[in-house]
């Protein structure tokens, strides 16, 4: 036995001369440390592995040896394993990340005890680390390295019981970076297409994390940064002209956060990236060479829905996530139509919780109104299922002891009449179009006005803001004539000062349902690029007369929400509710999205 030294000074290890052939050098170390309890050289081994000075040309040496002894590397070797896994193999020359992987595969394929801390290895590198700067997509992208390991997962009892929990342990604080945060749902959402299983699950963790960003943004409050950092902006140009007024200055272009895509608010930024890279993922899971894959596509829909359903449902207030459904449904019409259906399955149903059902009609009314590709048989069809149901409610209750106006009776219907008139507002025109006439008999065989008149009184608790644009608009057409019922609620509402020193006075039922509605104005603004073009933004008809303080909120022509100040805004908090693919959308920056392997559907398939 004799020890052989490298070139560079490097002891590799015991070996043998048998016949003028080196035999593998890893190999005694580790029947030394079986047979005779000598670690002395396996000691200098697990040194050498962790030198961070280590040459590209001893890594590949060593990980060449482990490949050839992998069978050997037993329970017993673990804490040589651990080392190895340490190795900074990352950020060095392909050859290097070439047979690193090759050695993993090798040993979770001869010893799966090693399964888990290999996963746990590689989604540490999902993200960026201080030494590493950009995040482990060459993993996938270029090696296929994680499809290798997990060709072994289905050996396993449960993949997903054992795989999640190495993903929720990894996921970023979600006050990280946004670049942090960007590669790892990126690499989550791989995960994702190569364990079709474990889709639904790493949606849930994903949008999990984004529903918390989310309602720690109010929209008002987005708006609001975002309008200062326009302001102080405008500011400081004024004043730099002042000092600085010459005409070669003219041409010059100024880059600042107000000017480009970039959100001033902290947590609308990173919000904005991560649904710039859930959208991305959506519209490609989904597209097969730009043509729309059907299968793929429902299946998508479907752990969308059942994350909906967990998630989005119950949180109150969200203002940006659940727009991952809305821009899924625009892919095809028959995804709406279900989705609509789902809502009002929701809704009807007795089973369920009043708080979802109130939830599902504020999104169904939302959804109705905002989504423009949405067509007016769609509209109407919903309007025939939402109407008939609002009287067979009030047939029930108006000759009963609860035939008075109280949410926590009849939440749901409130909720549901609120939807009807949220619709009318955004839709009456394309109902009218046409056939004023057909559109007219049509809305008059709506009956509203027994809806209305009702004992139950929704328009006692809908907000003010719609109550008032659907009097206007049910007037001008001769609907209904709502304001008599109007000012005499008013009458009831006791106002209440609004501080102990005095003030304005407020009423007490601006907002008595706590209702939102899910799809107001998307304020983000690298991903609504891809929410725009499907979007209804509110158009006040002008020939319509309207309460005077609907219209001062009106006024502003950059604003697109006629509710804006009477929609609630949650600050970091969660709750039950109580009622063209373009570069810049690439995720991360230019890396891609996960590829697909199906072959485009036929024309026919379509």
């Amino acid at each position: 036995m004799a020890k052989v030294t490298c070139s560079d000074g490097t002891v590799l290890s015991n070996i043998e001369i048998q016949t003028g052939e080196i035999s593998n050098p890893v190999t005694p170390n580790l029947d030394a440390v079986d047979t005779y309890g000598d670690t002395s050289d396996y000691e200098l081994l697990k040194h050498q592995l962790a030198d961070p000075d280590i040459k590209d040309a001893q890594i590949i040496n060593w990980l060449q040896e482990f490949r050839n002894c992998v069978t050997q590397l037993s329970k017993d070797h673990e804490q040589l394993i651990y080392v190895a896994l340490r190795l900074p193999w990352l950020g060095r020359s392909p050859a290097v990340v070439e047979e690193y992987l090759s050695f993993l595969s090798n040993l979770v394929s001869a010893q799966t005890v090693y399964l888990r801390a290999c996963l746990k290895m590689v989604v540490s590198n999902f993200k960026p680390s201080e030494f590493l700067p950009v995040c482990v997509d060459i993993l996938i992208t270029q090696y296929g390295y994680f499809e290798d390991v997990l060709f072994f997962l289905p050996f396993q009892r449960d993949t997903s019981c054992f795989l999640m929990p190495i993903l929720i342990d990894n996921f970023p604080f979600v006050q990280k970076s946004s670049r942090t945060l960007e590669c790892y749902v990126h690499n989550l959402l791989r995960v994702a297409v190569y364990i079709p299983s474990l889709r639904r699950d790493v949606l849930e963790l994903i949008i999990s994390r984004m529903l918390k960003l989310d309602v720690s943004a109010p929209r008002g409050e987005i708006e609001e940064v975002e309008e200062n950092a326009v302001q102080q902006e405008l500011k400081g140009e004024q004043e730099e002209e002042g000092l600085f007024d010459m005409d070669e200055d003219v041409c010059s272009v100024k880059s600042s956060p107000a000017g480009t895509n970039v959100m001033v608010h902290p947590v609308a930024e990173r919000l904005d990236t991560l649904m710039v890279v859930l959208l991305a993922f959506i519209k490609d899971m989904c597209h097969v060479n730009s043509c729309l894959d059907v299968e793929r596509t429902k299946d998508l829909y479907k752990d969308l829905v059942g994350v909906f359903d967990k998630l989005i449902l119950p949180t109150h207030a969200s203002c940006h996530v659940q727009y991952a459904l809305f821009y899924l449904c625009s892919f095809r019409l028959a995804l709406a139509e279900a989705f609509l259906e789902h809502l009002w399955r929701l809704l009807q149903s007795p089973s369920h919780p009043a708080v979802l059902r109130q939830s599902a009609a504020g999104y169904m009314g939302s959804f109705l109104a905002r989504a423009k590709f949405l067509p007016v048989a769609t509209v109407r069809a919903c309007l025939d299922l939402l109407v008939p149901w609002l009287h067979l409610y009030i047939d029930s209750q108006d000759s009963g002891s609860r035939a008075y106006c109280d949410i926590t009776l009849h939440g749901p219907f409130y909720n549901a009449c609120q939807a009807v008139f949220y619709t009318l507002i955004f839709r009456h025109r394309s109902i009218l179009e046409g056939n004023m006439k057909k559109g007219l008999a049509y809305l008059q065989s709506l009956n509203l006005e027994r809806i209305v008149m009702c004992q139950l009184n929704p328009l006692k608790v809908c907000l003010p803001a719609v109550t008032n644009m659907f009097a206007a608009i049910t007037r001008k057409y001769q609907l209904v004539f709502c304001y008599t019922i109007i000012e005499r609620n008013n009458r009831h509402i006791l106002p209440v000062v609004r501080s102990s020193v005095g003030g304005d006075c407020v009423s007490t039922n601006t907002n008595p349902l706590d209702s939102f509605f899910p799809f107001d104005p998307y304020v983000l603004k690298r991903s609504s690029k891809l929410i725009e073009p499907l979007y209804q933004v509110w158009e006040e008809p002008a020939d319509t007369e309207v309460d005077t303080v609907t219209t001062k909120r009106c006024s502003d022509a950059d604003e697109d929400d006629f509710l804006r100040g009477e929609t609630p805004e949650t600050k970091g908090v969660m709750g039950m509710t109580p009622g063209s693919y373009e570069s810049h959308l690439h995720s991360p920056s230019s890396v891609g999205s996960p590829k697909t392997l199906d072959p485009c559907p036929s024309p026919a398939a379509l």
